[in-house]
């Protein structure tokens, strides 16, 4: 015969609520979200049990990816245009589309005092190597060659050979991370803190000299009967998400 303790213990266990069904959510995120999207991951599944799977890469590449079938419940991307498309062609759920938050750009350097104000560096010459985002794929690399177009730099025989191309942000970063390249454009929310640059020196691109970095999520088709994607879209308006995006340097 089992002992009366354990007997009792099994009772009260049964009296005790069972914990609410955690469920997982599949997120396709812009590369230049990384950090604050896997702090807010971390704080969303604290706060609702949820798990998020996230994988970081380019926007563009990512509505390829999504419009030939890969598995994803929500796209956190670097533009407004990629989740409008997938909409637009029904792979999306409409009315879920929002911005959660405006992008800035940066010109970096991770050697201090070498990316000056008014970007007067590349037009001085005293670098080797630009490093951007690709602009076929990655919407921060549009907004830099929008911003060269402004201060009327040419990527003639002086700096096109100098312009180094990432795949995505993240790429583009690590190029001037490395050393690889003396400067380049990256997203703001790569070398920035809670108001100040984490590393080297930076110049932020006035916002006039390029299109608004309009960053939109959206619900994909596939997670419309997953409640865990709907909490992870709906937390991504949360206070404490926008506390989050807003001390990486982007405007919300």
């Amino acid at each position: 015969m089992m002992p009366f303790r354990p007997l009792l213990a099994l009772a009260l266990a049964a009296l005790l609520p069972l914990p609410a069904h955690a469920g997982e959510v599949r997120a396709a995120v812009a590369a230049n979200f990384a950090a604050p999207m896997q702090r807010i991951a971390a704080e969303f599944e604290k706060d609702t049990a949820h798990r998020a799977i996230l994988a970081f890469g380019a926007t563009g590449a990512f509505q390829s990816q999504i419009a030939n079938g890969a598995p994803f419940d929500v796209l956190v991307a670097a533009d407004a245009a990629s989740p409008a498309r997938l909409e637009a062609l029904r792979l999306a759920v409409p009315g879920t589309r929002f911005t959660y938050a405006t992008g800035r750009l940066v010109l970096w350097s991770a050697r201090p005092g070498l990316a000056d104000a008014g970007a007067r560096v590349l037009s001085g010459g005293r670098f080797s190597h630009l490093a951007i985002a690709s602009p076929k794929t990655a919407p921060y690399g549009v907004a830099a060659m929008e911003t060269m177009a402004k201060l009327k730099l040419k990527l003639g025989a002086s700096l096109a050979p100098k312009l180094v191309q990432g795949a995505n942000i993240a790429q583009a970063w690590q190029f001037v991370a490395s050393g690889n390249a003396e400067l380049g454009f990256v997203a703001l929310s790569q070398v920035w803190r809670d108001g100040r640059l984490t590393a080297g020196s930076g110049w932020i691109v006035p916002a006039g000299l390029h299109a608004p970095i309009r960053q939109d999520a959206i619900l994909l088709a596939r997670g419309g009967a997953n409640p865990a994607a709907r909490a992870l879209m709906d937390y991504l308006k949360s206070r404490k998400a926008i506390d989050i995006i807003r001390s990486y340097g982007y405007e919300r």
